[in-house]
């Protein structure tokens, strides 16, 4: 081999060097302009928050729309004089944490009388629900809604929060309780997934004891 075949070597050695650097620390830049490594998640970290869902509290819920497997409509308008509680979940990709939540609220006594609505909100079609009905026939007693386009997923402010796995396109674990007259009076976002029975059973029972207050 000789000289000029050595140079060639290592500039194509160095090339590739090179190439490899940016492809790894090219791909994103931070808030300053600087590059970070292609795995580095921190520029979304930042961006997540329940800032925007905790400010729904006290004004007038956005509007929704949700058709259950039915065809079924349930939304803003035609809710009012009930109190409302929205289950904004990952839905199919969830098993079992937001399966077993959306089973727990469908056999829980409490939210059987007229006076409460419990929806569970998803995101994939009824088609892909339908996989999850197949493995745990629970499911099929629950009222599921589907958010087609996660319009209302995203107006609630649930494809932002701590609990999503899929940000900007799938809700985590999110709860949204609605009064009678349409108001957001309460929300939760749980990253750890859990099951939330007693906590809205009390937040339920408050509307109803201001109702009653009312009267």
């Amino acid at each position: 081999m000789n000289k000029n075949s050595n140079i060639f070597t290592i500039v194509l050695g160095s090339a590739i060097v090179v190439a490899v650097v940016m492809i790894i620390y090219g791909g994103s830049k931070n808030k300053s302009g600087a590059p970070v490594a292609a795995n580095d998640h921190s520029h979304m970290a930042a961006n997540v928050s329940t800032a925007f869902l905790n400010g729904l509290v006290g004004k007038s819920v956005p509007a929704f729309s949700f058709a259950d497997r039915d065809g079924r409509i349930y939304s803003a308008d035609n809710l009012r004089g009930k109190n409302v509680i929205l289950f904004f979940n990952e839905g199919l990709m969830c098993y079992p944490a937001c399966w077993n939540q959306i089973t727990a609220l469908a056999g829980d006594g409490y939210f059987k009388d007229d006076d409460t609505v419990v929806l569970s909100v998803v995101v994939d079609s009824p088609e892909e629900w339908q996989k999850a009905v197949a493995k745990m026939p629970e499911l099929a007693k629950a009222t599921v809604v589907f958010d087609k386009g996660a319009f209302a997923s995203r107006a609630f402010g649930t494809l932002t929060t701590p609990s999503t796995m899929h940000y900007g396109s799938l809700p985590g674990h999110t709860f949204v309780v609605i009064d009678k007259e349409g108001a957001v009076r309460h929300v939760f976002d749980d990253p750890n997934m859990g099951i939330h029975n007693d906590q809205l059973v009390a937040e339920i029972s408050k509307l109803s004891q201001d109702n009653t207050g009312k009267e």
